[in-house]
């Protein structure tokens, strides 16, 4: 083999392994390839840049797959010594639309309601309780 083909030869091989490295960074599966049919209706977040930074979210769901809703958790933005919540409801139930920072986020009343709750604290621990209420 001539020095030519072998270059043509290796450069053929780089540029498979480019496109199937770029090819597996565009098939990663999402939020859209859930069937629990997650739909955020309601989220907050501190403004606060400089020291934790809290975020809660409200989301609803069709099917209650408990695995998904911990993938969903984890997909959920997370800042390093801040405080992540997704609180998850069932579509067709009671479902609160405003939210608040602190130990209580929504009205009491929705507490029953609510199905699950995914929280990742400061240290980046996550937990995921069923009928946290």
């Amino acid at each position: 083999m001539n020095k030519k083909s072998l270059i043509y030869f290796l450069v053929a091989g780089i540029l498979v392994l480019i496109f199937f490295m770029v090819k597996a960074v565009f098939d990663q599966p999402g939020i859209e390839d859930m069937k629990a049919g997650f739909k955020e209706v309601a989220k907050y977040r501190n403004a606060n840049n400089t020291g934790p930074v809290q975020r809660i979210y409200i989301v609803s769901v069709k099917d209650s797959i408990w695995k998904e809703m911990e993938d969903y958790g984890n997909l959920m933005p997370h800042t390093k010594y801040g405080n992540t919540k997704v609180y998850f409801f069932m579509q067709n139930g009671n479902i609160p639309n405003t939210l608040q920072p602190g130990a209580i986020n929504f009205d009491p009343s929705f507490n029953k309601a609510c199905i699950a709750l995914f929280e990742k604290s400061a240290m980046s621990q996550s937990a995921f309780n069923k009928y946290p209420f």
